[in-house]
């Protein structure tokens, strides 16, 4: 793991190095800078593999300049079928001889997570990987600017301004959707996007996407356990291999238990870590954690965190992440990985990915059989009951979307509907106006040979919630700590194969994760397969109303004017009682950004 970081065009060496300076948590072991009249391009290293000099980056070879964040692989795989001089043991070095031998097609043959920048005489391209583990941002103004992160860019802009379309996909979908961030001027790559930067002009394209893969060519279960198995084995022993100590999350579900179960096969027994709530039982996992340990004879480490712990940590978490994610278990995981980093790990496996592959959420079978009321004959009395009896519960919101004939899933991270923005803030927010946010997934989808509604479910998911949420997240807290995250299930090629499959087979049997559980059916515990999905809950709503921290979103209002007080009120108040718990995190983030940048 590292950062990337440069400008094309005029700039002040000490604000360009004061900036690249900002990343060093993402790359403490070495930066190195190549630069000349209007072009700055630096790199700051965590050094995984090869942690000779020698691979250092900026790597030059000719006139193409790398700057590298990320892992290939399969880069020893490459190097036999590539005809170049290689002079390091590093990945990074693979990615110019790849370059140079299939052009920008080179892309195509790595397999990994990934973020590059690679200028090749006076164009600049950048790639990110194909499911968005690696992040990049740009800034086009009086020069080009890109960064890993977008505390880098900020320095550049002239003025901060609130981007309109970020804040309104935020509150949609619990992140900004790209290209959009929080910051008018700067952007982001979506999960399997490259640009291109030549004549100081702009243009961005799509190398991969799920739906090119070929539905149902898989249509025997047998078979696609067979297959699926093989391959998330091999994506879980090809992420063993690192020159620093390795450890991995556990919790007491199939996803962690599975990956440390390969591993220990792969001889790989990892140190692994695992987090509980003081005084909050019903959120803790520590028990069926160690339950998963034993059964598997692993080390586990329990860490213990308290309400003082997480208000302590959150406002550093929240700078962390640079702009509003509604996700908070970004603080506890803050705190998870700043342990492992105490403890000397440098990699930690996660399991990111499996739910939306497998079909983890129990809303999705719901979902599905929500589906089939759009073939009622006689439904527009029910569209008209429904719009005339409004209610904040999602079910209300469900099916009005099908008797509308209108999109019914629009992400498992789709918090505040259309109708409850509109009540909420003092804009009008017409229905359905957030379907523009997914229009472009939406028209790839139904321009596919997919057709089955569970592979849009997968698909939006893994582009969305996904990589611009649980990624990012992950991504920030982890590299806060100069640590690299790898995340198996998140194969290209294992996803790949998922929508290979007759999507039947993921569902037919109405038991989440059925594929994955037959896989690990007799390699792990019964008690491990059927718990009851926990996911990385928090009492973090506790915490924010017994601190106080929760006033802050009236305070921030009453100087914005943005939201109805009478209606903010009343989500607060639900908060207090355990119902729309996420929505008012939500507003609480904004608000904490929102005083930070604008006011």
């Amino acid at each position: 793991m590292c950062a990337i970081f440069g400008i094309i065009g005029e700039y002040s060496e000490n604000r360009a190095k004061n900036a690249l300076a900002i990343l060093s948590h993402r790359g403490p072991d070495y930066c190195g800078i190549a630069q000349k009249k209007n072009l700055f391009f630096a790199h700051q290293r965590l050094s995984i593999l090869d942690r000779h000099h020698r691979s250092h980056q900026p790597l030059r070879h000719k006139n193409i300049l790398l700057s590298f964040n990320g892992e290939i692989y399969n880069f020893q795989e490459l190097k036999q079928q590539l005809n170049f001089d290689f002079q390091t043991q590093s990945d990074s070095e693979v990615i110019i001889a790849a370059y140079l031998r299939w052009g920008i097609d080179f892309v195509k043959h790595l397999r990994g997570m990934f973020a590059i920048a690679l200028m090749d005489g006076e164009t600049l391209y950048l790639f990110r990987d194909r499911l968005g583990k690696k992040p990049l941002f740009y800034l086009e103004g009086d020069a080009f600017v890109f960064a890993s992160e977008i505390k880098a860019l900020k320095p550049f802009l002239s003025t901060c301004k609130l981007n309109n379309d970020a804040l309104l996909s935020y509150l949609s979908f619990l992140t900004p959707t790209p290209p959009h961030t929080f910051y008018q001027g700067i952007k982001k790559l979506a999960a399997g996007e490259y640009l291109v930067y030549k004549n100081k002009r702009v243009t961005c394209k799509r190398y991969f996407d799920l739906l090119d893969t070929a539905p149902s060519l898989i249509t025997n279960k047998d078979e696609a356990v067979f297959t699926l198995e093989k391959l998330l084995k091999e994506s879980i022993n090809i992420r063993l291999s690192a020159d620093v100590p390795m450890a991995a999350l556990l919790s007491g579900g199939i996803d962690s238990a599975t990956i440390n179960y390969f591993a220990k096969q792969n001889t790989n027994t990892l140190q692994t870590y695992t987090l509980g709530y003081k005084d909050y039982a019903k959120y803790d996992e520590r028990k069926n954690a160690q339950e998963s340990a034993e059964f598997l004879g692993l080390n586990n480490t329990q860490i213990e965190i308290d309400e003082n712990d997480f208000i302590h940590a959150s406002d550093k978490v929240l700078d962390t992440l640079d702009e509003p994610l509604n996700d908070p278990a970004a603080v506890p995981l803050y705190l998870l990985f700043e342990q492992i980093k105490q403890d000397g790990y440098k990699v930690v496996l996660s399991g990111e990915g499996a739910d939306e592959l497998f079909l983890g959420y129990r809303q999705y079978f719901e979902y599905l059989d929500i589906e089939s009321a759009a073939t009622l004959a006689h439904k527009n009395w029910l569209k008209k009951y429904f719009r005339a009896n409004f209610s904040m519960n999602r079910e209300w919101e469900w099916y009005k979307r099908v008797f509308d004939d209108t999109l019914l899933f629009r992400s498992s991270g789709e918090k505040f509907t259309d109708l409850q923005k509109n009540q909420l803030m003092r804009r009008n927010v017409k229905d359905n106006e957030s379907l523009r946010y997914l229009q472009s997934y939406r028209q790839h989808f139904e321009d596919s040979q997919h057709h089955d509604e569970s592979i849009w479910y997968s698909y939006i998911d893994l582009n969305l919630f996904q990589a611009e949420h649980f990624l990012t997240k992950l991504d920030r807290v982890s590299m806060a700590h100069s640590i690299e995250s790898r995340t198996p299930f998140l194969d290209h090629k294992l996803a790949s194969a998922v929508f290979s499959i007759d999507p039947k087979l993921r569902y037919e049997e109405g038991i989440t994760k059925s594929i994955l559980k037959q896989i690990m059916h007799n390699k792990l515990d019964a008690k491990i397969l059927t718990r009851k999905k926990k996911g990385f809950s928090n009492p973090y709503m506790e915490y924010l109303i017994h601190s106080k921290k929760i006033n802050l979103i009236q305070e921030v209002n009453a100087q914005t004017g943005m939201l109805h007080k009478k209606k903010l009120d009343e989500y607060i108040s639900m908060a207090s009682k355990g119902s729309f718990k996420q929505h008012v995190w939500g507003l609480y983030v904004l608000s904490y950004w929102i005083k930070k940048n604008l006011l």
